[in-house]
């Protein structure tokens, strides 16, 4: 689960990591207040989506060449004008794609004296099941840009959760980082501070970019990207109210509440599966037959009929599904359970596309008796690599 910048500036400062001052705004109303409520001699007015690239974004309602995402300004009032011209409108950027994210909340935030950009982030390193830093001098920059013509750059090491966080993982980010003196002591703390958050708060990911020192000397966190284990959230109440929906996939938000794992594609070719590895496998085959996967749908080893009904609805639910294909290897998921989940949802909501069925394993001949008698027209398969073809064969069919 993903937050905004100013929630995770918020969980940030809890654990004493420094951050700007700041203040969301839902209004244009809202924001002149908070402006004035910070005081000082510049303010900067941030577009919070989940989504980088917010200062080289464009918004598509407003003309070509009006300033992006994050804006740099000098009174109240432009805090409020800025503000009218970006709540409601659709910032793109890089990372959202061309359909771009529509702006509802912003953060306000006072200005800073920059001296220097650096880049910090924290990860899970899968390689060695440790937390991992990955810190650079070539902050305010996108990294894997940086990655790609100056590896040299960047810097990773992991710490031993047998010892937890040490000073001497404090003094690895200050020299990589170039920092001496009381810059790097203040460098010690943060890592300190960053390491705890995101261990007690069960992170997936913290993006600190840029990390500045400013002109007189201080270390601040000027943006923060903060990802959590879903897994984890129930450990992390305050955490889960922090989530906001609009930002999702209406589809995977109605997939999160019947315990699925779906992910939205691109394709067109729907995908009903359970278990991980077979899903991956039958997506690849679809694209080996020429279509692309509009999703990735893990049902698990023990969904109900109401699960399976749930599934199917967020399949159709996607405009751009030609076809399904549904492929159950039955193990501790049945068969039957499978084909009652499908020919459930078949009659709520209707077949308009083509439908692949294939089943195999626990209570497989129950299962296909099930979808043989409904009188629906259901198109069974053998195996995957038919399903596969026969998915494909009728989607081209239908669009001839």
């Amino acid at each position: 689960m993903n937050i905004h910048e100013y929630q995770a500036k918020a969980i940030l400062k809890d654990f004493g990591v420094p951050v700007s001052r700041g203040v969301a705004a839902f209004t244009p109303e809202a924001a002149e207040a908070a402006a004035r409520a910070l005081g000082g001699i510049a303010f900067v007015v941030k577009a919070q989506i989940h989504a980088g690239g917010r200062g080289k974004g464009r918004f598509r309602e407003l003309p070509e060449g009006a300033k992006g995402g994050v804006r740099v300004v000098r009174t109240p009032a432009e805090v409020k004008a800025n503000a009218a011209e970006m709540l409601g409108n659709t910032l793109v950027t890089l990372q959202t794609g061309p359909e771009g994210k529509q702006v509802n909340r912003l953060y306000v935030e006072e200005g800073a004296l920059i001296d220097k950009e650096l880049y910090l982030s924290m990860l899970v390193d899968r390689a060695t099941s440790r937390v991992a830093f990955v810190v650079s001098t070539e902050g305010g920059m996108d990294i894997e840009a940086v990655a790609h013509a100056t590896p040299e750059k960047i810097h990773t090491f992991s710490v031993d959760p047998a010892t937890g966080i040490q000073p001497l993982h404090g003094h690895k980010v200050a020299q990589a980082l170039g920092l001496s003196g009381d810059l790097g002591r203040q460098a010690v703390a943060l890592t300190e501070g960053l390491y705890r958050a995101f261990t007690q708060k069960d992170m997936s990911l913290l993006e600190v970019n840029p990390l500045v020192v400013t002109k007189d000397a201080r270390l601040v966190c000027l943006d923060a990207k903060v990802g959590f284990d879903a897994n984890a959230l129930f450990r992390h109440s305050d955490v889960a109210q922090l989530r906001d929906e609009s930002e999702e996939d209406f589809k995977e938000i109605e997939a999160s509440r019947y315990d699925l794992s779906y992910i939205a594609l691109d394709g067109t070719i729907g995908c009903m599966v359970n278990g991980a590895g077979l899903a991956m496998a039958t997506m690849d085959i679809i694209k080996l037959y020429g279509r692309e996967p509009a999703n990735f749908l893990d049902v698990g080893g023990g969904a109900t009929k109401e699960k399976v009904t749930a599934a199917f609805k967020i399949i159709t639910a996607d405009p751009n599904v030609e076809g399904i294909l549904v492929n159950i290897f039955g193990g501790i998921m049945r068969c039957d359970v499978i084909a009652e989940g499908v020919i459930a949802a078949v009659r709520q909501v209707g077949l308009k596309v083509p439908l692949v069925v294939r089943l195999a394993g626990t209570n497989v001949d129950e299962g296909k008796k099930i979808i043989r008698e409904s009188g629906l027209n259901v198109i069974p398969a053998d195996d995957l690599d038919d399903a596969a073809q026969k998915i494909v064969t009728a989607v081209k069919k239908e669009a001839a």
